[in-house]
């Protein structure tokens, strides 16, 4: 379709949405609020304590997989030594997800106050 047809299709549609001319006036108008993470560090230390928290109790699972584990395959209980391995690789999983929600949570917040 050529240029003009597109106007004459479109005549009428754009005229209360901005023009040209107003959008210069407008642009200092937009753009980030930097004080939206203002409370970064506030935020940042209630992350790291929650996820420490989180690692904390990940570990003590960890270690009682384990040994629910070693307990259940030593005394020839395949459940309990199944459940147990299960287990582990739960809390190990755990883990390594809360200490890259640390990381991640972090880069955010670094990369919210450069915007």
């Amino acid at each position: 379709m050529s240029e003009v047809r597109l106007h004459q299709m479109y005549a009428g549609l754009g005229e209360h949405l901005l023009n040209v001319k107003t959008l210069p006036y407008l642009l200092p108008l937009v753009g980030p609020d930097f004080g939206a993470v203002g409370g970064a560090s506030k935020l940042r230390a209630i992350v790291g304590a929650l996820l420490t928290y989180g690692l904390i109790v990940s570990v003590l699972m960890v270690v009682t997989c384990a040994a629910t584990w070693a307990i259940g395959s030593s005394n020839g209980s395949w459940q309990t030594a199944s459940k147990g391995k299960v287990g582990l690789f739960v809390a190990l999983g755990g883990a390594v997800l809360t200490g890259g929600a640390l990381v991640w949570a972090n880069w955010l917040l670094d990369v919210g106050a450069t915007l």
